[in-house]
């Protein structure tokens, strides 16, 4: 394997540049290189900011692209009208569609910097073809990105007798993470057993945890709470992520104080999925129109590591998207209003270092001793990466370029002289 040495990178929290050696597809030296091995290919990052790999921490691979054909198009834009929809398409899913499908994806991550995935696997159809063809995949793209699979029972455990064997077959077949959906459940007293269900699993078979968790403009959802005490008691905080919770937004002030307290204290991870929930929730609030996001910021204030996902890629529930992070921390950090100095840092954070911590990761990061991954923007400031939905010039993965990206030019002519305009200061 070649060498390669990055010169001139800007590192996050520092102003000064600095070199990246990489051999044998590990960060060698972080430092001043004068005299690289001979073998050594040399990039200029040109003062651009290098960061680790982005990290979608929450994606259903599984129903990716489909949007376009699907013979019933979402009209009330919910998230209840997306579940029959999926339910009512699934059986005529089939492997070979799925994994073309997820496939594609998989290149957009790539060329958007992204090299670390959590997806969610429809548990509760009987063929069980979505965990297969995922965990078949998972295996086909190690080279190029990692992949988690959660075992995500969509329609809930409890609303299917079925519903429970058919998760933990999912977890005989090998996946890294048991999901739940206590919020589809037709009563509370269900919905509370869905979530100490999969906290019960996930302690038997040690397996991590992440809960599609009072996904509703509900203020009455408090499915959350028992999924805090569940981690507090068991002492699995650090390995249980709720995700999307949007409830959280319609909370009343009080009680949203007392569960951010406990989340911090039970040490937890959540995950905001932007895009889709700015559109699927909310729905039957009227004007003004709640956001449907999770309390970002306070849960960040308060000390819990809070993540940002993209969810659905042209799906029954999000039509749109190119499976681009950066498009779903520009979101965040709007409707989240944040946009103050630090913020911007910690919204960058919610697409890297956090969903590190949330998938639990290890050897993440541009570290002597890692493996190298990392990717090089058109940009020098987290600032100017997400104002200008920057590129990733190239993407290195165990050490070699896997994409590179030429930015667009944009020519003006309307003088006698040419000029150019790219949008920087």
């Amino acid at each position: 394997m070649k060498n390669l040495l990055i010169k001139n990178a800007k590192l996050r929290y520092t102003n000064e540049l600095t070199d990246i050696l990489i051999c044998d597809g590990i960060f060698q030296k972080i430092g001043k290189i004068t005299d690289p091995p001979a073998d050594t290919e040399i990039i200029d990052a040109t003062g651009n900011l290098v960061t680790p790999p982005i990290i979608d921490p929450h994606v259903h691979l599984d129903a990716v692209l489909v949007a376009g054909i699907l013979p019933r198009k979402n009209q009330t834009g919910t998230l209840l009208e997306s579940i029959d929809i999926w339910s009512d398409w699934k059986p005529g899913l089939t492997k070979k569609m799925l994994k073309e499908n997820a496939r594609k994806v998989i290149d957009w991550y790539v060329a958007n910097g992204v090299l670390r995935v959590r997806t969610h696997a429809d548990c509760t159809d009987p063929t069980l073809v979505t965990v297969e063809s995922l965990l078949e995949l998972k295996e086909e793209v190690r080279d190029l990105i990692d992949i988690q699979v959660v075992a995500f029972p969509q329609n809930g455990i409890y609303s299917d007798p079925a519903n429970l064997g058919l998760l933990e077959e999912s977890i005989r077949m090998g996946v890294d993470v048991i999901g739940g959906a206590p919020h589809i459940e037709y009563t509370r007293e269900d919905g509370v057993r869905d979530v100490e269900t999969v906290f019960e699993l996930a302690e038997k078979h040690d397996k991590l945890i992440d809960i599609h968790i009072d996904e509703t403009g509900d203020p009455h959802s408090r499915f959350i709470e028992v999924m805090a005490k569940e981690s507090i008691n068991r002492h699995m905080g650090p390995r249980a992520t709720g995700s999307h919770t949007t409830a959280m937004h319609n909370y009343d002030n009080d009680y949203a104080y007392k569960l951010i307290g406990n989340l911090a204290k039970a040490n937890m991870n959540m995950i905001v999925n932007p895009s889709a929930n700015l559109l699927l929730q909310s729905r039957m609030c009227g004007y003004p129109k709640p956001r449907g996001i999770a309390r970002a910021d306070e849960m960040l204030a308060r000390g819990v590591n809070v993540s940002i996902g993209h969810d659905s890629v042209m799906d029954p529930w999000y039509s749109l998207g190119k499976a681009c992070l950066l498009q779903q921390a520009f979101l965040m950090l709007h409707a989240g209003h944040m946009n103050g100095a630090e913020q911007i840092q910690q919204v960058f954070d919610m697409i890297t270092t956090n969903s590190a911590k949330t998938l639990h990761l290890d050897n993440y990061g541009i570290a002597e001793g890692n493996q190298a991954d990392l990717i090089i923007f058109d940009a020098a400031t987290e600032d100017d990466i997400l104002r200008l939905q920057s590129e990733c010039t190239y993407v290195i993965r165990k050490g070699k370029i896997i994409c590179q990206t030429t930015p667009a030019k944009r020519k003006l002519t309307y003088d006698a002289e040419p000029s150019y305009v790219d949008f920087k200061l």
